[in-house]
């Protein structure tokens, strides 16, 4: 006895927009929702405008966790296929309605697609003869308004697909099609939602982070470690960086004016952030900082910290306020980790004035007279690099 199949109908957005390179955008696409198996892996194809997955039914709630994690999809279903003809999708769009019915749903609308052509009935007439059939069948009323639900219609070239329970889609762009980017990540709510703001255009993102040992605690960088475990989620995998920076905030405190601290901070993070980005080939830097936000982020300190650094400093989050971040940081699943009770480095020694409307000029007048560059290059001789653990969520998230 041959194992029930299940079958997936995923719509594909921006990528259609790549014109002569799009094949390569479809490969990739393919090939980043088969690196969420290990063993049974689906058979994937991808073409026009669509990507259709089928499997043994045994692997249905894991499609449909990759296709809620899957970046470069507006949406997914799973979908019924019939022959090419009006009764067989009838039938097929008359079962969708009760499955609807019983989830308790009471109106619809058919929306219908020909995207084979030579198929003899129009959209309209498709759309009008299956749904007649299901408003005069007493299953669900018609409401081409604001129905409760949609049933889709799609007659392609091999068969036609019929669903009625369409999931939302991330969007954006497969991830690696972009390039590689090196995310500072700390424990805070921003700098998760910068790395996966990047990883929706398409870029492979690799994580380092700075602790002060014994002044944070294993739990901070556990914390840590997670958020970059759900983002791995999107991003397939990774690597996270850890440095000890304890030895560079005692000399910071030791040798810097109180109000410049977080400030020349940032410059030491930045400084050691290229050294590692150079040394992984990332082609910039991702931070999570939001113009004006804090003291360090307003437009004069973000261009002293801008300096430390000859890659690009990519600021996805810069436009944005907080009320947006912590939705999006909500939507991707890093909130309630982001809100543990534990503080990074960055705390630590902040200042209880800090400076504002930094003059360029005096924070490199600074940065020259504390010698710190000998020990930013031990911290970083002595970082931890570790492969990223991460594994799907048993459910699918809408």
């Amino acid at each position: 006895m041959e194992n029930a199949e299940v079958f997936y109908l995923a719509k594909i957005g921006e990528i259609n927009l790549k014109k002569g390179n799009l094949k390569e955008f479809e490969r990739r696409l393919a090939q980043n929702f088969r690196a969420y198996f290990s063993g049974k892996v689906p058979n994937v194809q991808v073409r026009a405008g669509r990507m259709y997955v089928r499997a043994d039914a045994e692997l249905a709630a894991h499609i449909e966790a990759a296709l809620a994690h899957l970046i470069g999809i507006t949406g997914w279903a799973q979908v019924q296929t019939a022959d090419k003809t009006l009764e067989a999708m009838t039938a097929a769009a008359v079962e969708e309605a009760r499955a609807l019915y019983a989830a308790g749903k009471r109106t619809f609308k058919i929306e219908a697609r020909r995207a084979d052509k030579k198929f003899p009935l129009t959209s309209y007439d498709l759309a009008r003869e299956i749904g007649g059939t299901i408003h005069t069948q007493g299953i669900l009323t018609v409401d081409v308004h604001k129905p409760d639900a949609v049933i889709s219609v799609e007659v392609r070239e091999q068969q036609a697909f019929i669903y009625g329970a369409e999931h939302r889609g991330r969007r954006g762009l497969p991830c690696g099609c972009s390039g590689r980017a090196l995310l500072l990540l700390s424990g805070g709510i921003d700098s998760p939602v910068a790395g996966y703001r990047m990883l929706f255009r398409g870029m492979k993102v690799d994580y380092i982070y700075f602790h002060s040992h014994p002044y944070t605690s294993p739990e901070a960088q556990q914390k840590v470690e997670d958020l970059a475990g759900v983002l791995a989620r999107y991003g397939l995998g990774g690597y996270i960086t850890v440095i000890s920076f304890t030895k560079v905030q005692q000399h910071l405190k030791r040798t810097v004016p109180e109000a410049y601290l977080t400030l020349l901070l940032r410059m030491c993070m930045m400084k050691t952030a290229e050294m590692l980005a150079r040394k992984i080939n990332a082609q910039c830097l991702v931070t999570g900082e939001s113009l004006a936000q804090v003291a360090s982020q307003t437009i004069e300190n973000l261009t002293i910290t801008d300096s430390c650094a000859q890659l690009p400093i990519l600021r996805p989050l810069i436009g944005m306020d907080k009320e947006e971040i912590i939705q999006t940081a909500i939507n991707i699943g890093t909130y309630q980790t982001s809100i543990l009770p534990y503080e990074d480095c960055c705390v630590l020694f902040s200042p209880r004035h800090p400076v504002l409307h930094t003059k360029q000029q005096d924070a490199e007048d600074i940065f020259s007279r504390i010698e710190i560059d000998q020990l930013l290059a031990e911290a970083f001789e002595q970082r931890e690099t570790k492969k990223i653990e991460w594994a799907l969520p048993p459910k699918a998230e809408d």
